[in-house]
């Protein structure tokens, strides 16, 4: 087997490698250091990074013909985006909602009187596995052409066992086609259903029957327990469930209101908690101990029109491993960007724009068990990255609401160049 690259991108003015975070996640000062190199280079043999260094050290071990360049031409390169909350497969939208909200209806006033993820359940449900697809491959394409390379997707607008399966099913068919890496997730327990109103704790137990059958679909199993979602019991009973049938967990707390969901998450020791938005420093440094992941979704808040953000830059300060993600859903975060995301931790959770490259990259591969994998340039790990239109890798933020994203490489494969997908295989 010939021992030269098939690709080599060279030029970067700014090669953020983002390297030595594989084991554990970048926490405190390392959260600050995307490690740069200055006109650094990369190369790539079939799908995995074989080298990494300066032009001129990969120049001379590998001018020879036969070798593939991509001339990164002063730009920045970094590792693909790692969207590790997603539920990127729904039928609809709710912009009515979206009016309804500006007009001065909260989002838990709409879900009571039948809207929110309820709406968004019935168009789901009607769509057909092959509708359902055909609508998400989209929203896809969109993130993939903004940088993500790989996404966590959760069920959870099904609420009954065929069309969860439906939802896991359409997540397991982009898994075998998309360009993108997916990450599937089992979110039975994401509202409690019209029927079950009254008897919620019926819902709980069909959700614990559901388990079984959706293994085969879902890596992770996640619960909403928050307010308008599941209660501290409810949710114990589901994720103990899960972790005793092989699932990783995750759980969705803290988002609107503090019912107990973080002393939880640490007695279940969780992979990830999410959001956040609505936690006590108490409990911060309850985490602190934990090694759980804290995923935190600015998008919502501002989507919501809340001022209650993450309070992002204390949990950094207190050592938490932090990780940033979309939460791109049709009711409170209708985002595919995840630079804008970047830009809204900057501006509103206090972070750093290294800090926050950190938590879309390597932390963001941790959260969803991937770290090993992806999430950072270094040698024998999978070729996935991205070249930006920008000369420093602040101005990600700084230049906020647009596409960098000049091209991206998925698995050592060109998949998006001069802005537009490349669809040969």
């Amino acid at each position: 087997m010939s021992l030269l690259p098939d690709l080599v991108i060279q030029n970067c003015g700014q090669l953020l490698t983002v390297a030595g975070a594989s084991r554990r996640p970048k926490i405190l000062r390392d959260m600050n250091d995307p490690g740069i190199i200055l006109d650094g280079a990369v190369a790539i043999k079939e799908e995995n990074i074989v080298d990494v260094g300066t032009t001129r050290q990969l120049e001379k071990k590998y001018n020879r013909k036969g070798v593939k360049i991509i001339d990164a031409l002063g730009k920045v390169v970094l590792p693909g985006f790692v969207d590790c909350h997603t539920h990127a497969v729904f039928g609809g939208d709710r912009a009515g909602e979206f009016v309804q909200r500006i007009q001065g209806e909260s989002y838990l006033e709409i879900l009571k009187k039948g809207g929110g993820i309820l709406s968004t359940v019935k168009n789901t449900c009607k769509l057909t596995l092959e509708n359902l697809v055909e609508v998400s491959k989209k929203h896809l394409d969109t993130m993939l052409l903004h940088g993500t390379t790989t996404a966590e997707i959760k069920s959870g607008y099904g609420l009954n066992k065929k069309d969860e399966l439906k939802i896991l099913k359409a997540v397991q068919h982009l898994q075998r086609t998309h360009h993108m890496d997916i990450v599937p997730t089992f979110l039975g327990a994401h509202t409690i259903p019209s029927q079950y109103q009254s008897y919620p704790d019926s819902y709980v137990d069909l959700v614990c029957k559901m388990l079984p059958k959706v293994k085969a679909y879902a890596t992770f199993c996640d619960v909403f327990c928050d307010e308008g979602g599941f209660d501290a019991k409810q949710s114990e009973k589901i994720l103990s469930t899960a972790k005793m049938l092989g699932f990783r967990v995750k759980i969705h707390v803290n988002e609107f209101k503090d019912i107990g969901g973080v002393s939880l998450a640490i007695r279940l020791c969780v992979t990830t908690a999410d959001h956040l938005d609505n936690i006590k420093y108490r409990d911060i440094l309850k985490l602190k101990k934990s090694g759980i992941i804290c995923v935190l979704l600015p998008g919502v808040p501002f989507f919501l029109m809340k001022d209650n953000y993450a309070p992002g830059r204390k949990m950094l300060e207190a050592g938490l491993p932090v990780a940033l993600a979309t939460d791109f859903n049709p009711g409170t975060c209708p985002c595919e960007n995840i630079q804008m995301i970047i830009t809204l931790a900057c501006l509103n959770l206090g972070m750093t724009p290294a800090q926050a490259i950190s938590a879309v990259t390597i932390n963001a591969a941790h959260a969803i068990g991937m770290s090993d994998r992806i999430g950072s340039i270094e040698i024998g790990k999978q070729a996935d990255m991205i070249i930006l239109d920008i000369e420093d890798y602040n101005q990600i933020p700084y230049y906020f609401g647009i596409n960098h994203v000049n091209s991206v490489i998925k698995k050592g494969r060109l998949v998006v160049e001069n802005k537009q997908l490349v669809y040969s295989h």
